[in-house]
């Protein structure tokens, strides 16, 4: 995996401006902050940040990968003003379960979910080295 940084661009805080990667690819559906029960647990941000970051770890698990072959991430939010409120929060967690790997990243305000309470959804996409 080669993180793409142009000359002169300032580096971006939390994730990269691009990546490359080669290798099998691994797709993870949106995950929300349930548990493996579909049961929510709680209904803060940060918690539910938590459940979901869980479980796209056992899923990568599953197939054979790790946190740090994540190379792009989908994140979802039922407030984005919430989020940006509770960054250091949220950076602790996800460095707990994800480390100081920062893929490619995006995040986007939704206005709502599929699944009823959820306040968060993370996709990812992983790359297992050939």
């Amino acid at each position: 995996m080669q993180v793409l940084q142009p000359p002169g661009w300032k580096r971006p805080k939390g994730y990269s401006n691009g990546i490359i990667a080669s290798g099998r690819t691994v797709f993870v559906a949106g995950q929300v902050g349930w548990d493996e029960q579909e049961v929510f647990r709680t209904d803060d941000l940060v918690g539910q940040i938590r459940q979901a970051l869980t479980n796209i770890v056992a899923i990568l698990a599953a197939g054979g990968a790790r946190p740090e072959h994540i190379v792009r991430m989908n994140w979802f939010l039922a407030d984005a003003a919430e989020y940006n409120t509770r960054l250091a929060e949220i950076g602790e967690v996800y460095r707990e379960l994800i480390g100081r790997h920062f893929p490619v990243m995006m995040a986007l305000q939704v206005a709502g979910f599929v699944e009823h309470g959820a306040k968060v959804e993370i996709e990812v996409t992983a790359m297992l080295p050939e």
